[in-house]
């Protein structure tokens, strides 16, 4: 077994090359626990608290003992050692490095090393529905993503963000090739850097908390966001400023969701859904439990549990509670249409030549197959929430679908 420690990452860099690069060295998920005598385990826990519903999720969890306690409840004495990252990739870097035992990842990451037919673990929904906004300076001339032509933009190579970006070219442009519009994307390894806006860039992809506080403190605009809809700046066909539905978005695969189906998934080694399975169902547990208790919080409430990293006022907080999947929901469990975020967005990444071929639904239960038995049982200890209906309820205004559990009704892909 590999000490848990912090990993020793060089930044949030890597891209392709440098995980098939990592994953043949056969470094891909070497387990990390840390285990004494007897039950007693130490897991390490990557998050990213300057995203959005994960961050009051997974301090909710971390102030009341959650994950602990559920696994007291198992049989396990429990360690956890939470770490904070500004992004998926530090935390690819240290599952490479048999460094991190659960992480919580966009899937952009989970897209590409499933392409490379690397294995992979989704434990679960980690959040989902943040809005990234295109965000441009106050004194900026850029009033639609048309202007973008010939611009610098700022992205999160290899992440979400990015992603969102060429799904927004693709459905308003017809191309999600940035450089197909004379578009020059530069990366941004922090939210915080996309929503400055840099020198050097003419407008960035930015997550709605990051944009929320640049723009109180610097006075940045949003022209649109990958709901569909104008934000302040905007000034087109579509109207002036916030609130107009944009005409490419009724195009997406997505839509009402918006270009983008943005879900972020808990990914763990093989280890938490093996031979430490009940440190995966406790995690599973916990989460869920977290998710319950938020859910009868005032949102203001759960935005204070994030503050230290969102900075934010309770009222402009909330606004980010209020856009969460899970929150919404009031449970965790992945579903059908959860998968299909990786499933669908993985033709956009063809499509922005991100990688080469789409995934086969087999790549995609494969990546759930073994977390599904645990989280079967998680669903039931925690008292079988939500009902079996509501994970199919055509009202719903989310996409859903049947439960992980369940992955042998869900349709096949086209």
């Amino acid at each position: 077994m590999r000490k848990t420690g912090m990993s020793g990452w060089k930044g949030p860099q890597m891209g392709r090359r440098g995980f098939v690069a990592a994953a043949a060295a056969g470094a891909l998920f070497a387990p990390a626990l840390v285990r004494a005598q007897g039950s007693s385990v130490k897991v390490s826990v990557g998050r990213q608290p300057w995203a959005a519903g994960n961050s009051p999720i997974t301090q909710k969890m971390m102030n009341d003992g959650l994950f602990e306690a559920a696994a007291k409840e198992l049989g396990v004495d429990l360690t956890v050692d939470w770490r904070d990252y500004p992004s998926a990739l530090p935390q690819v870097e240290a599952f490479l490095a048999g460094d991190l035992d659960i992480g919580m990842w966009g899937n952009t990451p989970i897209v590409r090393l499933l392409s490379q037919e690397q294995p992979l673990n989704v434990l679960t929904l980690g959040e989902g529905h943040m809005r990234f906004v295109l965000t441009v300076p106050k004194d900026s001339p850029i009033r639609t993503i048309d202007d973008l032509k010939g611009k610098t933009v700022g992205a999160l190579v290899g992440g979400d963000p990015a992603n969102a970006l060429s799904q927004m070219l693709a459905l308003e442009l017809g191309d999600a090739d940035p450089k197909a519009h004379g578009i020059t994307v530069v990366n941004t390894p922090t939210q915080a850097q996309a929503a400055s806006v840099p020198t050097g860039m003419d407008a960035a992809i930015a997550g709605y908390p990051a944009f929320l506080k640049a723009q109180a403190e610097i006075g940045v605009k949003g022209i649109m966001n990958s709901f569909g809809y104008t934000e302040d700046g905007y000034s087109g066909p579509a109207g002036e400023g916030a609130g107009h539905l944009l005409p490419g978005v009724k195009k997406s695969a997505f839509y009402p969701d918006g270009y983008y189906l943005h879900r972020s998934f808990w990914i763990c080694t093989d280890d938490i859904v093996g031979e430490n399975a009940a440190v995966g169902q406790a995690f599973l547990i916990a989460s869920q439990r977290a998710v319950v208790a938020l859910k009868a919080e005032a949102p203001e409430a759960v935005s204070d549990l994030a503050k230290t990293y969102w900075e934010l006022p309770p009222e402009l907080g909330a606004k980010i509670v209020a856009d969460e999947v899970l929150i919404q929901r009031g449970w965790a469990w992945p579903t059908e249409g959860d998968a299909a975020a990786i499933r669908q967005i993985s033709d956009y990444m063809v499509a922005g030549k991100l990688i080469p071929a789409p995934l086969s639904d087999e790549q995609v239960k494969g990546a759930f197959a073994k977390a599904a038995p645990i989280a079967e049982k998680a669903y039931a200890a925690s008292g079988a929430l939500p009902p079996d209906a509501d994970f199919t309820d055509p009202a719903a205004t989310d996409l859903r679908g049947l439960p992980v559990w369940k992955m042998d009704g869900w349709k096949p892909a086209g």
